[in-house]
């Protein structure tokens, strides 16, 4: 099932307008009729109750018509034409209203999701819906990706809700299966993350999306052990990211050198005075030394590879080289703020 963006209401809350109005009609009505019941003749001929008047005005709005109560003065007929049959009309409105909105709604579901396969291509898969895929979300977000290029694939009620209401189309399953992986279009993506809570589902995961696309789509994954780092990779993900190992490891610098914490949650909190950013070389670069540049190169990456700037080694810059460096908040980004 696709989850497409909160647009409007929800069908309960119109249900009950049309509902509460069709309801003060019909009191409306009994009000009109009661206050003229000796215009009007029963078979009985004993007068017009308060149940006699909900009675002919229900009979009356729903255009079922028995004749056994009917308006025989001029003023009881005429309020009949100027006020009960508008008001079935509008009753009848209200009734076959709630019936269209709900096969109208249906229809603009389906145009929607029709309209979004149509144009569904080179987007980013998120595979769970916690904090970790909400914050890689919001990562993908903050470099420029238009929220209509990511797909999140959940099971989880509540996940789906927050998806939902982020303005994200998400689609209710198991990720793990082939199934629902190709209706978020797995062949066509850029990219899969995969941010699941355990590391047997995002090993799965792996295995199906390779699986399913040969190889040929970028899996970013999460896992929590090391010791399943490896076992990931040999499933077909690209780069996997140990978050009880970088916790840990954040955690022992906060305690060892506490301002190191700091400069690295300023790297990678946008809006924070500085931030990690990646660039082609240049071409008046080539041939250059990274440590020469104005700018401060952290890393080079050479054909899919981090090449170390350290070392007697000296490294030149080769044309296709990609540059990890820090750039201020306030400079502009030349490149892809990682």
């Amino acid at each position: 099932m696709i989850h497409l963006p909160l647009v409007r209401q929800g069908p309960l809350r119109a249900l009950s307008i049309r509902a509460a109005a069709a309801l003060l009609l019909v009191l409306l009505t009994v009000g009109m009729v009661y206050a003229d019941r000796d215009g009007y003749r029963d078979v009985n001929e004993d007068g017009l109750s308060l149940l006699d008047c909900f009675y002919y005005a229900v009979v009356s709005l729903s255009t079922t018509g028995y004749g056994d109560i009917t308006p025989y003065t001029p003023h009881a007929r005429l309020v009949n034409i100027m006020f009960i049959t508008p008001a079935r009309v509008l009753f009848l409105i209200i009734l076959v209203g709630t019936t269209l909105e709900v096969l109208t709604e249906q229809y603009r579901k389906n145009l929607r999701v029709t309209r979004w396969r149509r144009k569904l291509k080179d987007h980013v898969i998120v595979c769970g819906y916690g904090t970790k895929g909400r914050s890689a979300v919001t990562a993908l977000l903050e470099n420029g990706l238009d929220k209509s290029r990511i797909v999140v694939v959940e099971n989880r009620d509540v996940a789906l809700r927050h998806a939902a209401t982020d303005g994200l189309v998400a689609i209710e399953g198991n990720a793990t299966r082939s199934s629902v992986l190709n209706e978020a279009h797995v062949k066509s993506c850029k990219a899969v993350i995969i941010a699941t809570d355990t590391d047997e589902a995002s090993v799965l995961i792996s295995l199906t999306v390779r699986q399913l696309t040969g190889g040929q789509v970028r899996i970013i994954a999460a896992v929590r052990e090391q010791e399943n780092a490896a076992l990931l990779k040999q499933s077909g993900a690209h780069h996997v990211i140990v978050s009880s190992s970088t916790a840990g490891r954040l955690l022992g610098l906060t305690t060892t050198a506490p301002p190191l914490i700091d400069v690295v949650e300023d790297l990678l909190t946008p809006g924070q005075g500085m931030a990690l950013a990646m660039r082609a070389a240049e071409r008046n670069e080539v041939g250059r030394k990274p440590r020469e540049l104005d700018t401060l190169v952290v890393a080079l990456i050479r054909r899919g590879k981090v090449v170390p700037l350290g070392g007697e080694a000296a490294v030149a810059i080769e044309t296709g080289d990609m540059l990890v460096y820090i750039r201020s908040e306030d400079a502009p980004a030349n490149g892809v703020v990682v």
